[in-house]
């Protein structure tokens, strides 16, 4: 762990004059702390093998008390994820995250690759993470087809409860990130210059992404939620957040955008400038995506990556589009206008009638639980 304030990482006197010591104080720690619990379970994983792996696996699905003399790191990581924060409650895992299935999943795909990951792999650290791990480009379609898979099931209505397939998903994430730590570590990741691989600010940077920049996204294409539906998906995000290991004292409480705003201000702080490999993974990410366009927004075919670049745009503005090397797409843009103004109409009729709106959530819902179960779903 490096000792001082990470040298790309902005100053520590930057963020005091920005945002006060006590934030300083709080952003220090986090660019120095990764997952204490997650990573002393990879450490035993590699000191005692396949028992550990195998103790793991049955712990989530099962729970720790059906284990017989854990190993430690395994009991208290699963001690921890099967500790609920107090604001967990039957209706929190079972109707807090209905608003998101209002929108159609390729909707979803679109916020998330256009949107999230391209802010995410925007920070120099994760990107440099990820160069580490090896082939960075050819995994990129890999990677957002995995996270795609990954949110759609820790969103269904139940799935977080112990044992269950959103719990588990969500905790092997958590664990890929502290195998991807120490796969960093090993290949000679510069800590003293970015903190900790996939440190708590990395860490919280990704959570912002899967809410406010993914919800952002949504609302630009014409899916946008109210600030009630809004404040119902943050607050079971920061579940979804206390299982992944992200601290509360980072994303807890967050409500509304414009919550979320004030917390990625201090995390874009000490993010850094966008690297040659984050270029590459966000043209990667948009054409990996681009053929999905026509089904959500129904644009000529052949238009997809140049919307993908346009839509880039509209989500994280031009200056930074411009940093990562994404071409203007004037064409596209002016055809998207009109298509998502078609959307919001629509959904502007659902809503007056509260029956057709409900369905529409129980269609999607029924469609994401087909398509985990790897069935097809009626329309």
């Amino acid at each position: 762990m490096p000792e001082s304030w990470p040298t790309t990482r902005s100053r520590r006197s930057s963020i005091v004059a920005q945002f006060g010591e006590a934030r300083a104080d709080l952003v220090g720690w986090a660019l120095t702390t990764g997952d204490p619990l997650a990573d002393a379970v990879v450490d035993e994983i590699h000191e005692h093998g396949r028992a550990v792996n195998l103790a793991l696996t049955e712990g989530l699905g099962h729970g720790l008390a059906s284990l017989t003399d854990p190993p430690p790191a395994v009991a208290a990581l699963l001690r921890e994820t099967e500790t609920l924060p107090d604001y967990v409650d039957d209706a929190l895992l079972d109707e807090a995250s209905l608003p998101h299935f209002s929108s159609p999943a390729p909707v979803h795909i679109l916020s998330l690759s256009a949107g999230s990951l391209v802010h995410v792999y925007e920070s120099p650290s994760i990107s440099k993470v990820l160069a580490t791990t090896g082939k960075l480009i050819e995994s990129a379609p890999r990677r957002l087809a995995e996270t795609g898979k990954w949110i759609a099931t820790a969103l269904l209505p139940g799935a977080l409860r112990r044992g269950n397939p959103g719990y588990v998903a969500t905790i092997q994430v958590r664990m890929l990130h502290a195998h991807m730590r120490r796969l960093a570590r090993n290949r000679g990741y510069d800590e003293a210059a970015d903190g900790v691989p996939i440190n708590q600010i990395d860490l919280a940077r990704t959570w912002m992404d899967f809410t406010l920049t993914s919800y952002t996204a949504e609302q630009a294409m014409g899916f946008g939620c109210t600030s009630n539906e809004l404040a119902s998906l943050y607050r079971y995000w920061w579940y979804v957040g206390h299982l992944l290991g992200v601290s509360p004292r980072l994303v807890e409480g967050i409500s509304s955008h414009d919550d979320a705003r004030r917390v990625a201000d201090l995390l874009q702080a000490v993010t850094g400038p966008a690297i040659p490999e984050s270029s590459e993974l966000a043209f990667a990410t948009c054409r990996a995506i681009a053929g999905q366009l026509n089904d959500v927004l129904s644009l000529p075919r052949g238009m997809g990556l140049q919307a993908m670049y346009a839509l880039t745009r509209r989500f994280h503005g031009h200056a930074v589009a411009d940093e990562l090397g994404l071409p203007h797409a004037f064409a596209a843009d002016r055809l998207l206008t009109p298509a998502i103004s078609a959307i919001r109409l629509r959904r502007a009729k659902l809503r007056r009638d509260p029956a057709a709106w409900r369905r529409e959530i129980e269609k999607g819902v029924a469609r994401a639980k087909s398509a985990a179960e790897g069935t097809d779903a009626a329309a």
